[in-house]
């Protein structure tokens, strides 16, 4: 199974190199560990190229807690509003911005048990904090697109993307964690998308069993 994933992983990452990296991925560039957290939870349930817009709209405003929560609720979720969702993620940046002022000093936790006390803060947000604004090599972030294409690979079979990211953790080579959550992103926003994937497109289809896949292109 390794070598399989090995194999896979060294196609893939030749493919999606750093030019292509996403909003949250290109960030690791200039790290912000409070910046890396509110893209993150604006890019929740929408596409990247709304959570580039609705991020950089709101850091030319505000960038950090105390910024944010002095915004006006009303302004904070009108310079979101391309994320989609946008009124419940301005109250999640509320008290998100008031925890990591008021509970951790002003700075963004570093640890998964103390990033996972954050109201409104999951897995992959966490693993995302850690990885991309702190580099610490034993975080995975796992999404619903990486969580898609490891299934339909048979590397899994899970039915949640915490789950995916339990279970990687034992058959994904330690050497593909830094770039795996870029690599399958992009793959899974290009090529493996939800409904009737991009089989012919596919570099990988020759080792892909298509679990789960019913019609195709």
């Amino acid at each position: 199974m390794k070598n399989q994933i090995s194999k896979i992983m060294q196609l893939l990452e030749s493919n999606y190199l750093d030019k292509n990296r996403t909003t949250l991925n290109s960030m690791r560039q200039n790290p912000d560990p409070f910046k890396i957290l509110v893209s993150c939870l604006i890019s929740l349930r929408t596409q990247d190229k709304n959570t580039a817009i609705a991020s950089n709209r709101l850091f030319a405003q505000a960038t950090t807690p105390q910024q944010i929560i002095k915004l006006p609720l009303k302004k904070l979720e009108k310079l979101i509003y391309s994320s989609g969702h946008y009124k419940k993620k301005s109250r999640i940046l509320k008290s998100v911005s008031k925890e990591i002022l008021e509970r951790f000093n002003n700075k963004v936790p570093q640890s998964e048990e103390e990033l996972l006390t954050i109201k409104g803060v999951g897995r992959k947000t966490a693993n995302i904090v850690r990885r991309f604004a702190y580099n610490k090599s034993d975080a995975l972030p796992v999404d619903v697109n990486v969580h898609r294409v490891v299934n339909r690979l048979g590397w899994v079979q899970t039915k949640d993307a915490d789950k995916s990211e339990e279970e990687l953790r034992n058959i994904l080579p330690k050497k593909f964690w830094e770039e795996f959550n870029a690599t399958m992103i992009l793959h899974g926003k290009s090529i493996c998308v939800p409904i009737s994937p991009k089989c012919s497109q596919c570099m990988i289809s020759q080792y892909c069993p298509r679990v789960g896949v019913g019609k195709s292109r």
